[in-house]
């Protein structure tokens, strides 16, 4: 008689009930490997989660496993670094330079935030400071041991894994886990099933547990064209004499807007009006796509057309020019829910006049000032002083880089042996029980939702 194998377990440190600060530990009796390391953003009391003790001690984590570099699967690496992990940060290539320039962005503007906290004597924190700063970052990066989607790699004994393509973002991947003999996958973050920068998600064939984010579960992204609600946002600022500006995430979907915006000029279907990428980031990660165009379905050429017509601004000095520059323009800036970032220094200019519109163009969190506009707010707080809202706020959900849930479903309905179970992270509670049902009553497969802090034995 065969011996019985030995439990599995599995925690959700972050990114349950929740869309930020994913983090899930896998350990055995002799290893314990974490997938992602991501930062809580959005409401204040997730804010927190990130000042609070480790969840767990560095020293005694083999690897980390880095499905992609947004900041809510990234952002807390330096955290851990500069408490002692010297562990391998295990990604793809793209991830890893992603993850560069996001960290870096993030200590930046930390550091800047806490020095005008201080300045302005509004923190309740005495004095405010940086969750991490450069130096931490810089730690980190030396860790990073880099991989082709395909390729196995052997941690230990008890865990092997590899990297599938997710169609998110540039190098954002789907983790396949054996260990000891049972099959996981983690879904990371799913891109649609026709993504317009990306290639479409790869569908793994078996697995024994799918955990599987659930960001769009509870809704549809409809039909509508981005290009086509593009098109009409800008003629109608235009119409009005205003600006456009739209808070942008530096990875994927500020390229897609330059794709689609040069695509619609070149088409003569919008006015010439100048464009302007704001973001630092922005700019360096769209070289990425350049670097690394064999990792998306562009060719070099359509990555060197996305470029064309668009003023890159780098430095503030540049960025107060734009502000000055009277008459209608597009201003495309960081950071995407409006949390930091150039964006904010737009919107304390042009949030008071009814000319201007304020294009989303993603998932806004709870508790972020995206959702507050996304909402209709009539005022949002900026640098400790409160803005009216006059201007038009749209969103456009078309260009999401998350799958929706049919497309949820039909990655899901792609593996050919059914998995003993399903785990839903990364969602909101509405969302995540929607697609829970979803998946319970049209697929027949046990589902639960994760729960922070919780422990799956398996």
């Amino acid at each position: 008689m065969l011996p019985e194998p030995e439990p599995i377990q599995l925690t959700f440190l972050g990114g349950a009930g929740t869309v930020t600060g994913s983090k899930i530990l896998l350990k055995t009796k002799r290893h314990q490997v974490l997938i992602d390391c991501g930062m809580f953003q959005g409401l204040k009391q997730l804010r927190l989660l990130n000042w609070q003790k480790l969840p767990l001690n560095p020293d005694e984590l083999d690897a980390i496993i880095l499905t992609h570099g947004h900041l809510d699967h990234c952002g807390y690496l330096p955290v851990f670094a500069k408490n002692g992990y010297n562990g391998p940060i295990h990604s793809t290539h793209p991830t890893r330079d992603i993850t560069r320039i996001i960290l870096n962005d993030s200590a930046r503007i930390q550091m800047e935030d806490a020095e005008e906290a201080n300045r302005g004597g509004y923190s309740i924190h005495k004095p405010a400071k940086p969750l991490y700063n450069l130096d931490d970052v810089a730690r980190t990066m030396p860790l990073f041991e880099t991989h082709n989607y395909g390729e196995w790699v052997i941690l230990n004994e008890d865990v092997k894994f590899c990297f599938r393509n997710s169609g998110h973002i540039l190098g954002s991947a789907i983790v396949e886990v054996k260990c000891q003999g049972r099959h996981f996958v983690f879904s990371g973050d799913i891109g649609q099933r026709l993504p317009l920068l990306m290639d479409p998600p790869f569908c793994p064939r078996e697995a024994d547990y799918v955990i599987m984010e659930s960001t769009y579960g509870d809704r549809l992204h409809g039909e509508t064209s981005p290009y086509h609600e593009l098109q009409e946002i800008v003629e109608h600022t235009y119409e009005k004499g205003g600006t456009l500006v739209i808070p942008s995430f530096a990875v994927e979907r500020a390229q897609e807007l330059l794709l689609i915006l040069n695509t619609l000029r070149e088409e003569k279907s919008i006015p010439a009006l100048p464009v302007y990428l704001d973001s630092p980031m922005g700019i360096d990660v769209t070289d990425l796509y350049l670097t690394y165009h064999e990792w998306h379905n562009l060719t070099r050429a359509e990555c060197e057309t996305m470029m064309r017509n668009v003023h890159m601004i780098r430095n503030y000095e540049h960025t107060q020019h734009v502000l000055d520059t009277h008459g209608p323009k597009i201003v495309i800036a960081g950071s995407g829910m409006v949390t930091g970032g150039r964006v904010l220094y737009y919107l304390e200019r042009l949030l008071g006049d009814a000319r201007n519109t304020v294009l989303l163009v993603g998932f806004q969190a709870p508790g972020t000032r995206g959702n507050l506009l996304r909402s209709g707010a009539d005022e949002i707080k900026i640098h400790g002083e409160y803005y009216k809202v006059r201007a038009e706020v749209r969103q456009i959900s078309t260009m999401s880089a998350h799958g929706d849930q049919a497309d949820l479903l039909w990655w899901l309905q792609q593996f050919k042996q059914k998995p003993q179970h399903v785990f839903l992270n990364h969602g909101e509670a509405q969302a995540s029980e929607a697609l829970r049902m979803k998946i319970k009553d049209s697929l027949k497969l046990p589902v639960t939702i994760a729960e922070m802090g919780t422990t799956y034995y398996l």
